[in-house]
């Protein structure tokens, strides 16, 4: 309605207003030409749309007056309202606080309309005067005729404007009355939202020991009260009869719609579809379907009729049809056979009290009513939940066994709300965990589906650049699915007693509000959600980024993603950070003042901290690299992984050392690896005084270099060298470069080559030798 309204102001206000103007022409007889024919031009097209924009006036007034009856009707309906009568009154405020907002998100621009009118109006009488103040003796013949059109011309387009501008004050006052009055309605409807939430937060009613203690007389005033409420009014939509009749309705279409499942599935389901399993599982597939089936015949009901109950009461089965569908979907793609018969027995006493409040609201009941039954019914369904979850919680899977003592955990504390007096309370409380439970079995369904899509399609072996939506779904839209259903779920269960306006302003309130600092659960709900969309960004730029370094270089991969994981991270999540506080109104300028009177301090403090992390940057720039074997401080290894503050060494002996990365530059570490992976090996061996010292250094040499060991460079000749005269024999050193990681293999391998070479030419090894001389005594 407001949308038609608007589109029809719109329409008349760029109707209304005119745009001719001309420029400097050769001379005035031109530019009265030219003025002339702007005119004419403006002054038909205006004339042609004088009676259509009288019919679309007619309509605006008619669709004002329509809104302005509309809002008196549930001025009526609200302020009849009782306040006990709690979902009366709870659909009087929604019903009247929904107009005012539909009214308000379309705003008419009539002041900037009016403005432009009135400049209008004043331009035309500036050059109605201009034209009468012109003098006629200098005009031409011709000349005179134009002017005096002109004038005829633009005195008629002023006159219209005129009427334009006074029939739109008429629209003016019939908008700010209908605005008015429903601002008044929804302030109103507004204090008894609070009044509603007082009653069912903080004040509740009577405790129901209280209730039977006085039980006669409880049960008396709630039979008058129940028909006082439902007394037959025929010239009512909402008799009683149609509530009865509503209820027929449901079993009959309840039962219409089993039938037809159970008549396709027999009939018309193809019989390679109808395997083993499908079999087994088809009583609760025909119930699932029943649901959905059910819904939609609710749904074509609703589209059909114009009766105000009806229209209620379709809508919220309808919700309650759909929810407990995916419900029962959910169950039937993850459970198989065995397991599925035992959740449908598990979930039944929730679904049952589902569909009893869901009765209550539809019915409007009254509070009386709802104080004096609902405790003792929602007793029943615990006990009735808390024996399913003995006979059947071990059949269903583990995360299905969560759910059902959450399930276990809300019935408690529902029956605990409802018997020390809020009742309204547990009524909430039960409709939110069956949302929060259909958005729970929803994201998990999805996700198991997901994981099973990704193991059948093997990606996680696949690169990220074919992967990256995969992954989008997992790690970001699947997790915010699960922060907004939180939300979702308690905006939902608001909504069946149409709390729902208050419901948004509970998420919008600002329930931390200083200058620097605002906090709603809106604000954090968006915080959380964008923590995992980044989270996603970070992981799959760090494998972009490996998978660039792969194909560059892949011996040094780790120790470049070291340092690129690093800068990523700062800048990703750095970004996170700033989107944050503006979120959360953190004014900027008060940071700095903070974190400024913090920086002295913070920098005196973590001096070594930061004089780490630049030669932990430094290292990462590549003096060193992931896989390097270097020795500090006596000490040899493998670096195993390079930080901003640290360097993990494995030591040759399998311990892990950390090296503080300023104790690396202190030190004057050896990189044993970064030019070719070769050191210089020393190995000194002894021949015997009178051996030919040339011949042997030949021999050894020749061996050596025979061997054509792997881990001894070719390039690079081995040499043996005089070295000095030992206590018992000539010392020789034998200089080769070796693989320095395999430095002690290959030395072993050639020492052993030394020994052999020697042995085979009789060339003597000596050893030390003691002579011992025994002397006695006398």
């Amino acid at each position: 309605m407001m949308k038609k309204i608007i589109t029809t102001l719109l329409m008349v206000i760029t109707c209304a207003l005119t745009a001719n103007a001309v420029l400097k022409e050769k001379d005035l007889e031109k530019t009265l030409s030219i003025l002339r024919m702007e005119l004419t031009n403006s002054h038909r097209e205006m004339s042609q749309r004088v009676e259509i924009n009288k019919q679309k006036a007619e309509t605006m007034r008619k669709s004002l007056i329509t809104v302005l009856q509309k809002s008196n009707q549930n001025a009526l309906m609200l302020y009849s309202q009782k306040q006990d009568y709690v979902f009366d009154l709870t659909y009087a405020c929604h019903e009247a606080t929904e107009q005012y907002q539909t009214f308000k998100k379309f705003q008419v621009p009539f002041k900037s309309y009016l403005d432009k009118t009135n400049l209008d109006i004043a331009r035309y009488d500036s050059l109605i005067g201009s034209l009468k103040r012109m003098p006629v003796m200098v005009l031409s013949e011709k000349s005179k005729i134009d002017r005096n059109v002109c004038l005829t011309l633009a005195t008629d387009i002023r006159n219209i404007l005129q009427d334009n501008y006074e029939s739109t004050h008429d629209y003016i006052k019939i908008y700010e009355m209908s605005e008015a009055r429903l601002k008044s309605i929804n302030d109103y409807a507004n204090k008894r939202y609070d009044d509603i939430q007082t009653s069912i937060f903080k004040n509740g009613g009577d405790d129901y020991i209280k209730i039977l203690k006085r039980l006669p007389s409880a049960i008396s005033e709630t039979t008058v009260t129940v028909e006082k409420k439902y007394s037959t009014n025929s010239h009512s939509q909402w008799d009683s009869r149609i509530i009865i009749t509503l209820f027929v309705s449901i079993i009959f279409y309840g039962i219409v719609a089993s039938l037809l499942n159970i008549l396709a599935f027999r009939y018309l389901l193809p019989k390679r579809i109808q395997t083993d399993e499908f079999r087994k599982k088809r009583s609760c597939i025909i119930f699932a379907t029943t649901t959905v089936t059910f819904a939609i015949i609710v749904g074509i009901i609703r589209a059909t009729t114009t009766q105000n109950f009806l229209i209620m009461a379709s809508d919220l089965l309808v919700e309650y049809a759909w929810l407990l569908g995916v419900i029962l979907i959910s169950l039937l793609l993850r459970l198989n056979d065995r397991q599925i018969r035992s959740a449908y027995r598990i979930y039944s006493p929730l679904v049952a009290i589902g569909f009893i409040v869901i009765s209550f609201r539809i019915i409007l009941i009254p509070n009386e009513l709802v104080n004096l039954i609902f405790p003792p019914v929602l007793l029943l369904c615990t006990i009735w939940q808390w024996i399913a979850v003995r006979r059947h919680n071990r059949n269903i899977p583990r995360s299905d066994m969560f759910y059902t003592y959450m399930s276990l955990g809300v019935f408690i504390a529902s029956v605990v709300s409802s018997w020390i007096g809020f009742t309204l309370l547990s009524v909430q409380m039960l409709i939110w965990w069956i949302m929060q439970l259909t958005c729970i079995l929803t994201i998990a369904c999805l996700s198991r589906y997901i994981t099973f899509y990704g193991k059948h399609r093997r990606l996680d072996s696949k690169p990220i650049t074919s992967t990256w939506a995969f992954h989008f779904v997992k790690q970001a839209v699947l997790p915010v699915m699960a922060v907004i259903s939180v939300m979702v779920s308690i905006y939902w269960a608001a909504d069946v007693f149409n709390l729902s306006d208050l419901c948004w302003s509970l998420f919008t309130k600002d329930f931390i509000k200083l200058e620097n600092l605002n906090i709603s659960l809106m604000r954090m709900a968006v915080v959380m959600s964008l923590w995992y969309v980044f989270n996603y960004l970070c992981n799959t730029a760090r494998a972009l980024l490996r998978m660039h370094f792969e194909l560059q270089d892949p011996t040094t991969v780790e120790s470049r993603m070291t340092m690129a994981k690093n800068v990523l991270q700062v800048l990703v999540w750095g970004a996170w950070f700033l989107i944050s506080l503006s979120i959360l109104d953190i004014s900027f300028a008060w940071l700095m003042v903070v974190t400024g009177g913090l920086s002295t301090g913070i920098g005196f403090a973590s001096k070594d901290i930061i004089e780490n992390i630049y030669y932990g940057i430094s290292l990462m720039t590549g003096r060193i690299k992931v896989g390097d074997l270097i020795e500090c401080d006596g000490i040899r290894g493998k670096v195993a992984s390079i930080s901003y503050t640290s360097t993990l060494i494995e030591a040759a002996d399998g311990s892990v050392i950390a090296f503080q990365n300023s104790q690396l530059f202190t030190k004057n570490y050896k990189n044993l690896t970064r030019n070719h992976g070769f050191a210089l090996s020393v190995i000194i061996f002894g021949v015997g005084y009178g051996s030919d010292i040339n011949d042997a250094c030949r021999k050894v040499e020749t061996a050596v270099t025979a061997m054509h060991h792997p881990g001894i460079d070719s390039n690079k000749p081995v040499k043996a060298v005089f070295m000095e005269f030992g206590d018992s024999s000539i010392n020789i050193k034998l200089l080769s470069w070796v693989d320095v990681l395999r430095q002690v293999y290959v030395e072993s391998d050639i020492k052993e080559c030394i020994y052999n070479t020697l042995l085979a030419n009789d060339i003597e090894m000596p050893f030390p030798k003691r002579d011992v001389y025994i002397k006695k005594e006398d």
